[in-house]
C-alpha cells in the first residue's frame, strides 16, 4: 500500500508546472501530496513492523527496484492527460474499495491509516471518474484518446484484484480482505463510469503481473526511482 501511494504520488508530481490548465496543475499536485502523505503512514508502519530501524524515508529512498512491491499500473508513464486520468481512475476505483475494507481490520494501526486515507481517496475517485466521463463523452479526439488509454492500461488491472501468497496469509490471519471478494464491486464501478463515458471496457484477454510480489517490474520504475532517490542517495547523512 505504501509503495503504491509513493510511486503514483511521484508520477503525478511530474505534472507540476506542465499540466494542461492551471486548475489541473494544482489538482494533480494536491492528489500527489495526498498519496505521498499516505505513503509516509504506510511505510512508517512497515518499518516499525519490520523492526530493523528503517523509517519511511529510508524505505522510500534507499531501496532498489527489486525491493519495491507496488502494482505495475502505478509505475506506468503519464502519457497524455487522458492516459494519466484513466490510470488514476482505474487505481482509485480499486483503492477506495480496498481502503474501505481495511477500515474493518482488527489491526488498529492498519484500520486507522485506512480510515484517514479513505477520506482523501473518495474525492480522488469522484474527480477521476468525472474527468474520464467528461473526456470519454467529449469530442471525437478526446473519446479516441481515452479509449486508447483504457486499452493500453487495462492489462494491468487484474493484478489489483488477484490474491498472491502474502495476500492469502494476511487474509487467513484476518488482517486484510480477500481481493477477489472486491472484484464484483470493482467491475461494477468500472462498468458504470465506462458506460457514462461512452467507452468500451476492454476485454481481459491477458494480464500483466509481478509488481506487488517484486518479481517483475517494468523498465519505467527504474527511471522513476533514479529521479526520486538521487538527492537522498547523494547526501545520505543529510537531515531535512
Amino acid at each position: 500500500m505504501g509503495d503504491n501511494a509513493l510511486v503514483l504520488g511521484h508520477r503525478l508530481s511530474e505534472w507540476c508546472g506542465v499540466a494542461p490548465v492551471l486548475e489541473e496543475d494544482i489538482a494533480l499536485a494536491n492528489t500527489a501530496l495526498d498519496l505521498i502523505g499516505q505513503a509516509r503512514m504506510w511505510l512508517d508502519l512497515a518499518g516499525e513492523t519490520e523492526g530493523k530501524g528503517r523509517n519511511a524515508d529510508r524505505l522510500a529512498f534507499h531501496r532498489d527496484v527489486w525491493d519495491f512491491r507496488n502494482l505495475l499500473l502505478v509505475e506506468q508513464p503519464n502519457g497524455d492527460f487522458g492516459q494519466t486520468m484513466m490510470r488514476q481512475f482505474l487505481f482509485d476505483a480499486w483503492h477506495e474499495l480496498y481502503l474501505a475494507a481495511l477500515t474493518q481490520s482488527p489491526n488498529e494501526a492498519i484500520a486507522g491509516i485506512a480510515g484517514k486515507a479513505q477520506k482523501e481517496v473518495r474525492y480522488h475517485l469522484t474527480r477521476s471518474s468525472e474527468i474520464v466521463i467528461s473526456l470519454g463523452d467529449g469530442t471525437a479526439e478526446s473519446h479516441e484518446r481515452m479509449q486508447k488509454a483504457a486499452d493500453r492500461l487495462y492489462p494491468f488491472v487484474a493484478e489489483m484484484i488477484d490474491d498472491d501468497q502474502i495476500d492469502t496469509a494476511l487474509q487467513q490471519a484476518g488482517i486484510v480482505p480477500r481481493s477477489a471478494g472486491l472484484k464484483e464491486a470493482f467491475h461494477e464501478r468500472l462498468d458504470n463510469v465506462f458506460r457514462e463515458a461512452t467507452l468500451a471496457r476492454p476485454q481481459e484477454s491477458y494480464s500483466q503481473k509481478g509488481g506487488k510480489t517484486g518479481k517483475r517490474h517494468s523498465e519505467h520504475l527504474g527511471h522513476l526511482l533514479t529521479q526520486m532517490q538521487w538527492l537522498p542517495r547523494a547526501y545520505p547523512d543529510a537531515t531535512w
